[in-house]
């Protein structure tokens, strides 16, 4: 293992509150040739996995009243972790990652990427653009190439669906959304309100030592950030139930890869009695987790304001694609579109076109964020700063500006003809409700900590609405 820390680690780190020398815990090594691009994709993923594994070990220490474990950072087994989403397969069918219509397209005066994975997003992006819904993407290009790009990111916007004009980082620097968020720090992490430790967690001990034993966490999130997030508190032992609205469409696909160690179910929360069943688990909840935009669930009492009223001692935690903040806020968005705002998309292009990171790196990155807010949050509530409600945010952007600006790319980081590849080793089979499933090993790693998740991902929606224990 290196004994020098790269320094995105420190950053991030800082960013979360934490107790600088506590750093001296962290090594890392292993191959740093498995996310070559022009951007520090690498420092980013093994710098938010470091912060992600060390806030576990923290949390460790305060569950034991021991020191806190060291903290090892595998590249490989990170660069792995980051196409987790990718190398996902059930009976040896790998996963459909993006749809047809989710792609770039030649405009007029540039280039437009869309999402149109989810049905409604497809039927919203087609007609924006005046085409039926079985149009085939020779129709969606026609329809794109006679128009300006932001022309057609403005109407596809307006009608519901998602698409954004691809920027260059100049461009995106001039934009009021892109100025606001150079001005936002990593993440924000905070205490928003005084309340006693809700309840008396018993000290841990075994192998292997679970930090989040006993945490209930209600995950209100969806693909890929946040899911990541709370897979993560899963693999570290907290209870995790997954809410979704039965009419919106989920891909089971997605659910095998960041479902694992978690339950999942549907909730009408516009409906009584289903409003009910919700706020019987928030009365019993350590965690809330929401990844829907800015301001979408307050109707349900879900701000951080409703929840640190209604549940003190509770520790928020929401994540947005483009802030809270700005003219896009309440916008929709997905790692791929942020990456074609933020200028990612033309720095890892070639031949005049646009390109894309090697994996979801936004995503994952920021997932290993949010669970580590949340972890931090955790020990400053049963630390020694005992109690508090904690909220912690975080946007995609502003993961993408760190990395933009903040990371210095490595030696291999030019390199991107050959896209990263991950050993045998590094990925797994088990059986599962849906066949035999392939996934990665989790990347987060401490002496004494969890090697695997307990659990398979179930089948989504499929749990009951309630906690694993009373």
């Amino acid at each position: 293992m290196d004994a020098e820390l790269p320094a995105g680690i420190g950053h991030a780190w800082a960013a979360l509150g934490a107790e600088s020398h506590l750093l001296e815990r962290v090594s890392h090594g292993g191959p740093p040739d498995g996310l070559p691009a022009r951007s520090a994709v690498l420092e980013l993923a093994r710098a938010t996995v470091a912060v992600c594994s060390l806030a576990a070990a923290e949390l460790t220490a305060v569950r034991t009243g021991g020191p806190v474990p060291r903290v090892r950072v595998d590249d490989g087994a990170v660069a792995t972790a980051f196409l987790s989403d990718r190398l996902v397969g059930v009976d040896g069918r790998a996963a459909t990652t993006f749809a047809p219509l989710s792609r770039f397209w030649r405009a007029a005066d540039g280039w437009v990427r869309t999402h149109a994975n989810y049905p409604h997003h497809r039927s919203r992006l087609l007609a924006a653009l005046g085409l039926p819904d079985g149009a085939e993407p020779d129709a969606v290009a026609d329809a794109v190439a006679g128009r300006r790009a932001v022309d057609v990111e403005d109407t596809v916007y307006a009608a519901g669906g998602l698409a954004v004009a691809v920027r260059g980082t100049a461009e995106w620097a001039a934009h009021e959304q892109g100025a606001l968020v150079a001005g936002q720090p990593l993440l924000t992490l905070e205490r928003i309100g005084e309340a006693g430790p809700t309840r008396a967690w018993s000290r841990i001990s075994g192998t292997p030592l679970l930090p989040c034993a006993g945490v209930r966490v209600l995950d209100l999130t969806r693909v890929l950030a946040g899911p990541v997030a709370t897979r993560t508190l899963a693999l570290l032992g907290a209870d995790v139930l997954r809410i979704d609205a039965p009419h919106l469409p989920e891909s089971q696909e997605a659910h095998n890869d960041t479902g694992m160690g978690k339950r999942s179910t549907t909730l009408d929360l516009g409906r009584g009695a289903d409003r009910r069943v919700f706020e019987d688990l928030l009365a019993d909840a350590d965690v809330v987790v929401t990844g829907y935009r800015p301001g979408a669930l307050d109707r349900f009492g879900l701000s951080p304001e409703a929840l640190a009223e209604r549940r003190p001692g509770l520790c928020v935690a929401q994540l947005s694609a483009w802030g809270r903040y700005g003219p896009w806020h309440e916008r929709r968005g997905f790692d791929s579109l942020v990456q074609a705002a933020t200028g990612i998309a033309l720095l890892e292009g070639s031949g005049g076109g646009p390109g894309a990171l090697p994996a979801q790196a936004l995503d994952h990155g920021t997932g290993y964020l949010l669970a580590a807010a949340v972890l931090r949050a955790l020990s400053e509530r049963h630390g020694a700063r005992a109690g508090g409600t904690w909220l912690a945010r975080l946007a995609l952007t502003q993961t993408a500006h760190w990395l933009v600006h903040d990371l210095t790319p490595g030696p291999v980081s030019g390199r991107v003809a050959e896209r990263g590849h991950a050993p045998e080793r590094r990925l797994v089979e088990t059986d599962s409700p849906m066949g035999r499933l392939r996934h990665a090993l989790p990347p987060v790693a401490y002496d004494g900590g969890p090697a695997n998740w307990t659990r398979p991902p179930g089948r989504w929606g499929s749990d009951p609405a309630r906690w694993l224990t009373p």
